[in-house]
């Protein structure tokens, strides 16, 4: 078997993928996230265990286009405005917590023994965190567009930036242009060649992307490999000029993000970003060679906590302090607390200039390989671990979070009779008829262009957790009639929890003595929401297909009595994607 796989590409991809698909189940039956299990298969058959992995060139070409592909879409969903009223929150915090894992990491680092060179690379490597990781775990828990996930965002393209130049001053020392004019020579280059492609998006979008999409539209399947093409194009461009693949992806979803066709091409693409991504998360697991780990292991430890613990306070004490309150800092602050793909390439570069040995790449290795297992957990349960922290998260917390009060004060000295939870089309579509109306009618959603999309409807929203007892309780709840929860569910989701029965329970113990609506899309889903009256439970249970349904037989038979409802089979998750 080892010599059919050695000779053929072809059946080592089909073996990975067949080792993916039942790591994928047994960990999905575990009710664990999927990033840990296709790591795991790359630990499996990388050199530490089966030493499998013989196409490494192959692998590497579907993980950098699966990486260009997230980040294409990632940049489609980029808010233009938020992104501008976000710009000085994501620099100071991209450079404050690499500037103090740096510090703190070298400090660590001679407190361990580490000679002064040995400290000063670890320190660096540990500042860096995995985008692909982030974008993607944030991106399958539906909190990408969420205030917090667009500030992650934000400074982890500052930390791109920063590796971009780590890379260069230590590409400029390998080849022999170790002096400053040879560094900043490179870095002035990157930065007139990284202007120059902003401009051309910046052109491109107001010139280009609308007409020449609405001509592709005609022809669907044209629009999905142009959108391929630009976002490979964009990534070996960036990565040509030294910003990287993941820049240029985020350049080209930008360039697109402002056609007509963007929710289309998003859908289209989507199952080919993770069909791809699988590569990329094996590669990365054939990459942690355990046999370097030696005598690492405490060292290993202490520096894990230390990225695990202090990366995640650091952010959370920025953001507290320029007033964000203490969820937003503590849910946008766990996305780094793990190293990236990038720290173990900058570990090997020093090795291979001779500055440290492998002992240090060891180290980073293990260092890797825990964090970022741990930190997996961390963002899939992050809104239970708020729970559990938010006593002691005071300190972090400014009074009047100046930052998030502009929503906020929508809400206050105001008397709503109806609170709509989740913006989206149905809700949106409930919330503009009542509004016409004259019933005054909030909405709430955790997706600040959701809500800005209802500011520029002319109908009140305030931005917020649903999720967020804390929240809840200060919403105007006091004259309101009805709460309605539209909130997607998701059942594919990585930690498999219900948004709406968190936030009923917020509803009821703020003492809400209204009247609950909920929506609700299979039989087996209302009758449970249903049982729950007067304990937590709807009053109400929205069916927006079976109520579609029932509005059309009126239409078309004239006749307005009562329908039968008839059970619709439940749908699994590749149907629920389809138009």
């Amino acid at each position: 078997m080892m010599e059919w796989i050695a000779h053929s590409p072809f059946g080592e991809i089909a073996l990975l993928l067949l080792m993916a698909a039942i790591a994928g189940l047994v960990g999905r039956m575990l009710r664990q996230p999927l990033i840990v299990a296709y790591i795991a298969v790359g630990l499996i058959v990388g050199p530490s265990a089966l030493d499998l992995v013989r196409s490494g060139e192959q692998i590497d070409l579907l993980s950098e286009l699966g990486i260009a592909i997230l980040l294409f879409l990632v940049g489609m969903k980029l808010d233009t405005k938020l992104i501008q009223s976000l710009g000085t929150v994501s620099l100071l915090t991209g450079l404050g917590q690499v500037a103090f894992t740096s510090i703190f990491g070298f400090l660590i680092g001679i407190a361990l023994g580490l000679d002064p060179i040995t400290s000063v690379y670890v320190a660096v490597a540990l500042t860096f965190s995995s985008t692909i990781i982030i974008v993607k775990l944030l991106s399958d828990k539906k909190e990408i567009g969420a205030l917090h996930g667009q500030i992650a965002l934000g400074f982890l393209i500052v930390q791109d930036l920063v590796v971009v130049l780590a890379m260069i001053v230590l590409s400029a020392i390998g080849i022999g242009s170790g002096s400053e004019n040879g560094a900043a020579s490179s870095i002035l280059t990157v930065l007139v060649a990284g202007v120059a492609m902003v401009i051309f998006v910046g052109l491109f979008v107001r010139y280009v992307a609308s007409p020449l999409t609405t001509q592709l539209a005609k022809t669907p399947e044209l629009l999905v490999i142009f959108a391929i093409a630009l976002a490979a194009i964009f990534a070996a461009v960036g990565d040509v000029i030294g910003l990287g693949k993941e820049v240029g992806g985020l350049l080209a979803g930008i360039a697109l993000a402002s056609t007509p066709y963007r929710e289309t091409i998003a859908a289209r693409l989507a199952p080919l970003r993770d069909f791809l991504l699988l590569f990329f998360f094996i590669a990365l697991g054939a990459t942690l060679d355990l046999s370097l780990l030696g005598a690492q292991v405490w060292p290993a430890i202490i520096f894990s906590v230390f990225v695990l613990v202090g990366n995640p306070l650091i952010v959370l004490a920025i953001m507290g302090a320029m007033g964000y309150r203490k969820r937003t800092g503590f849910l946008a602050g766990l996305t780094v607390a793990q190293i990236s793909e990038f720290s173990l390439i900058f570990i090997a570069m020093g090795v291979s200039l001779g500055h440290v040995t492998q002992d240090a790449l060891g180290l980073v290795t293990l260092v890797g390989l825990a964090t970022i297992a741990a930190s997996t957990y961390m963002i899939t349960y992050s809104h239970q671990l708020f729970a559990v922290f938010e006593p002691v998260l005071g300190i972090f917390e400014r009074r009047g979070t100046p930052r998030e009060a502009d929503t906020s004060d929508e809400a206050s000295g105001e008397a709503y009779k109806v609170l709509i939870f989740g913006l989206g089309r149905f809700g949106t579509a409930i919330g503009l008829r009542l509004h016409k109306r004259g019933v005054p009618v909030l909405g709430v959603d955790f997706n600040p262009g959701a809500v800005e999309r209802w500011h520029d409807l002319g109908v009140p929203a305030i931005y917020g957790d649903a999720t967020d007892p804390e929240f809840i309780a200060h919403l105007p709840l006091a004259d309101a009639d009805w709460v309605v929860v539209t909130v997607p569910v998701h059942p594919s989701g990585l930690s498999h929890d219900d948004v709406r029965e968190t936030l009923l329970q917020g509803v009821r113990a703020a003492e809400f003595d209204g009247r609950i609506a909920v929506t609700s899309h299979t039989q087996a889903d209302t009758d449970l929401l249903l049982a729950r009256t007067g304990k937590g439970g709807a009053d109400i249970v929205f069916e927006p297909f079976q109520d579609a349904a029932d509005r059309a037989v009126e239409l078309l038979t004239g006749s307005s009595e009562p329908q039968d409802r008839i059970a619709i089979p439940e749908l699994g998750d590749e149907e629920r994607a389809l138009p």
